[in-house]
């Protein structure tokens, strides 16, 4: 396993080079091509502002609703989609990894990477309306969203190596993932602020891995630092920095099933 890790390093320009090929693949025969990474982002924000302003009523205790439901939504699309895409990326990857030299567990990780880049091309639509709706943004904050991001992708990382491995044997594992993620959604507060959930069902929420990334992103671009917490960490921060000890053990044992189904790949794909 550990020589295997070490391997990843010498595949990060075929690593680089799949996720090129990924991200044309996706806009190839489109007008607009790879600028729909940042029409989707733009579209899907100005729909959530005009269903808020004009359709249906928003939360009192939130201003500007659609933004702040837009921080939770833009790091959820990036989780859910890796998921979803990694739990059948063997399979029909299985061309490449019935080569005897090919390592299996780049699939996985390009879809990982793949969908990191659409939701960091996202990030410059979400900074445009930040500054106009003249978000309480805390400069001191600012350093740990490259940290949030990292917990994020050994989180992710780990789950899709799980998931792609054990979806090559059990192949309604991905047809049940959509149902699984479709609740996590909503048990994960994205659509809602952590404040506003029940006190009896704080504690499970606090189970729930994305919590933690959803409050860490919405306390860094939304909501204004509490007093007693301006010029410091945002005030998720113990939490945040005990998910990444945690996605890092998840990291290591996603790698380590993997590693140990990795023989088995090429009989049933």
């Amino acid at each position: 396993m550990v020589a295997n890790l070490r391997k990843l390093l010498r595949y990060r320009g075929l690593i680089q080079s799949l996720v090129a090929r990924e991200l044309k693949a996706r806009y190839r025969g489109s007008v607009l091509g790879f600028f729909w990474s940042f029409v989707n982002p733009l579209l899907l924000l100005l729909v959530y502002t005009f269903v808020f302003a004009y359709v249906m009523p928003p939360p009192k205790d939130i201003p500007n609703y659609a933004l702040f439901l837009f921080c939770g939504i833009l790091p959820w699309t990036w989780f859910s989609a890796s998921l979803l895409e990694s739990s059948n990326v063997l399979i029909t990857g299985g061309n490449l990894i019935k080569k005897v030299m090919f390592p299996a567990e780049i699939l996985p990780i390009v879809t990982v990477l793949s969908n990191l880049v659409h939701f960091l091309l996202g990030l410059p639509i979400l900074v445009v309306f930040l500054i106009y709706f003249d978000a309480p943004i805390e400069l001191a904050e600012l350093p740990w969203f490259p940290v949030v991001i990292l917990v994020q992708l050994m989180l992710t990382l780990g789950f899709a190596l799980i998931l792609s491995a054990l979806t090559v044997h059990f192949r309604d594992l991905k047809d049940i993932l959509g149902n699984v993620m479709t609740l996590w959604f909503f048990a994960t507060p994205v659509i809602y602020p952590w404040f506003n959930a029940p006190e009896r069902i704080r504690p499970f929420l606090n189970l729930n891995p994305f919590t933690h990334l959803a409050i860490s992103y919405q306390e860094i671009l939304f909501f204004p630092a509490q007093p007693g917490e301006a010029g410091g960490p945002p005030g998720h921060w113990k939490w945040l920095l005990a998910l990444g000890v945690g996605s890092t053990v998840l990291f290591l044992f996603g790698y380590f099933l993997f590693d140990r189904l990795r023989d088995s790949f090429a009989e049933e794909v």
